[in-house]
């Protein structure tokens, strides 16, 4: 499968999934995604400042549980203690960037944002273990990183877990 054909099975995986599932996909993607402990010394590294730091350290560990507006304010932290000029390490980007797909969900409720934290799981997986341009499915993790995705997104799967 290549790239282009992922996301269109991706896009086409949340058009079809129920909010229950959108949900429960969301809060196991974004806790996943902001597991990586290294990042914490990452963004404490000249990545942001001291406040960013906390706020990033903050907005991972509670992610899955905080709401939207307390997510948010962390988010302007972190966004206003960047200390990169448009170079900031791809991993702490990734995970900067679905805690804002994340929050945004939460705030607006629109499907494009768990699409986008899908990618960026994804995104991770081919930063940890790069993928085949010609398939994009060839390596065991990046496999079952689509599998999950797929499990989670299957109409009904929500509803089970609750």
């Amino acid at each position: 499968m290549r790239y282009h054909e992922l996301e269109a099975a991706i896009r086409g995986l949340v058009d079809g999934a129920g909010e229950a599932d959108l949900r429960v996909f969301g809060v196991e993607t974004v806790a996943r995604l902001v597991r990586d402990d290294e990042l914490s010394e990452v963004a404490a590294e000249g990545e942001l400042d001291e406040d960013a730091a906390a706020a990033f350290r903050l907005a991972c560990a509670n992610a899955p549980t905080a709401g939207a507006d307390d997510l948010r304010a962390l988010l302007t932290r972190i966004d206003d203690g960047v200390l990169t000029d448009g170079d900031m390490d791809p991993a702490l980007l990734i995970v900067v960037s679905a805690l804002e797909h994340w929050t945004t969900y939460l705030e607006t409720g629109r499907r494009g944002e768990i699409y986008e934290l899908a990618v960026r799981a994804v995104e991770q997986i081919d930063h940890q273990v790069p993928a085949d341009l010609d398939d994009f499915l060839a390596t065991p993790e990046m496999a079952a990183e689509y599998a999950r995705i797929a499990r989670l997104l299957t109409a009904g799967a929500g509803a089970a877990l609750h």
